[in-house]
């Protein structure tokens, strides 16, 4: 078999192809499933075998150097294209850059950032402590004795008891309160004791106003001499500072807490205006309204008596407060649940710019 002719062809049609396109339809001429070369091996079925031997031999050879011709083709096209491209694009560097997408604050840690700047001006420092706790300091030392009906507003999440080196077993609970951390901070520090703490909170609800996981901030301060015009005075400063409203009004109602004893509501004052929520004073007494915000009140003598501290030498007070629902008030976020959910487009809505956050401690 001669294919000296279809070589010297197809040679010149691949060298002779100006784009990547044409050399495509040359390679599919010589070596498609119709192409030439193709057809020339299923005639080879039809030889006698010293026919097919060398035959074959001639078209494996000629399908090899086509192939290696069209491989070496293209790169020189690829090459001439890029030094074309590269001559006559042009980028410009003066253009602005693409919009990017960019990580936000999120509310609640914002949230606590100003609570920090705010509660630092006061002296106060943050303290933190576990997640997991057991009975003693999630529920006893806080004056919830075994049998306590104030437990079943706890109702939480258990789980398998740790076995202590006498043999007894200590339960353990995702904690219901931040509470905690206070009953370690004031077992682990003698007094003045004045500090803050954030962090999760778990209970078995779930709705609109409730969630399984929350996050609470709660202050302490213990010291001689601390009375309920202290408290009364930190709290009021405190939610006028952070709702940035001079005039707030502050309401405090007597309540109930197993771990303080008086206890005290503190509501803030609000009105509506077509249906909208306004906090304030409203222009008109008689619309007038009070919202919850947070409890408080003079931390119990038996809390103290847990602690190790004598209550007829140190009192002091205590408060604390849903960071959730803060965060809502504050910002007008509508459902507590989208705090959680982890929307990206909630999350650029509500979020807060890294580098230009609102700071009391800039103004």
């Amino acid at each position: 078999m001669d294919t000296s002719a279809l070589k010297k062809e197809l040679v010149e049609l691949v060298e002779g192809a100006s784009d990547m396109a044409t050399l495509e339809n040359v390679r599919v001429t010589a070596l498609g499933k119709k192409g030439r070369i193709t057809d020339l091996m299923k005639t080879l079925g039809a030889m006698s075998p010293d026919e097919r031997k060398s035959a074959g031999a001639e078209l494996n050879v000629l399908k090899d150097e086509i192939s290696d011709l069209i491989e070496k083709q293209a790169s020189q096209l690829k090459a001439q294209e890029m030094d074309s491209r590269l001559a006559n694009e042009i980028l410009d560097v003066t253009l602005s850059p693409r919009p990017e997408r960019r990580g936000t604050i999120h509310p609640i840690s914002q949230t606590m950032d100003e609570l920090v700047t705010i509660f630092a001006d006061m002296g106060f420092e943050v303290a933190e402590g576990p997640d997991i706790e057991d009975d003693f300091h999630n529920f006893t030392a806080l004056n919830f004795p075994l049998g306590h009906p104030a437990r079943e507003m706890h109702d939480t999440f258990y789980l398998p008891n740790d076995e202590r080196k006498d043999g007894e077993a200590q339960k353990k609970v995702l904690r219901t309160h931040t509470s905690t951390v206070q009953i370690r901070h004031m077992m682990q520090n003698k007094p003045p004791v004045k500090m803050i703490c954030f962090g999760r909170c778990y209970r078995s609800d779930w709705d609109m106003t409730h969630t399984p996981v929350f996050h609470q901030m709660e202050a302490l301060y213990i010291d001689k001499n601390v009375t309920m015009a202290h408290l009364k005075g930190c709290l009021s400063d405190f939610v006028r500072a952070f709702f940035d409203i001079d005039d707030l009004p502050v309401r405090f109602r007597p309540s109930f807490f197993p771990f303080t004893e008086p206890s005290a509501e503190v509501d803030i004052g609000y009105w509506k205006e077509n249906g909208e929520l306004k906090l304030g004073r409203a222009p008109n007494p008689e619309n007038q309204k009070w919202l919850e915000i947070l409890g408080s009140g003079m931390v119990h003598p038996n809390v103290l008596r847990n602690c190790g501290l004598d209550p007829e030498v140190y009192q002091g007070f205590a408060f604390g407060m849903g960071l959730e629902r803060a965060t809502m008030l504050k910002y007008g976020i509508p459902d507590l649940r989208s705090m959680f959910e982890s929307d990206t487009r909630w999350l650029t809505h509500y979020g807060f710019d890294p580098l230009n956050r609102p700071n009391r401690a800039t103004k």
